[in-house]
């Protein structure tokens, strides 16, 4: 699924999912860059996300597979 993530002004990360019109926080990842591993969102989603450089610029949107229940 299409998930675009920004990083608000205050610096928080948060994942919008367009199709759900669906904006949570991002609240735990599994790697630190986030990029190529798993994150939670702040509904208790889990989205695997694509492997990408540490340093790619956000907002961006990417391919992520919801994973779990």
């Amino acid at each position: 699924m299409k998930v675009m993530i920004r990083r608000n002004a205050s610096g928080e990360l948060s994942a919008y999912v367009p199709k759900k019109d669906l904006e949570e926080p991002i609240v735990s990842m599994e790697k630190e860059s986030m990029w190529g591993g798993v994150v939670t969102l702040g509904n208790g989603w889990t989205l695997e996300l694509p492997e990408m450089d540490a340093d790619t610029r956000l907002p961006i949107t990417v391919d992520a597979r919801k994973s779990g229940g």
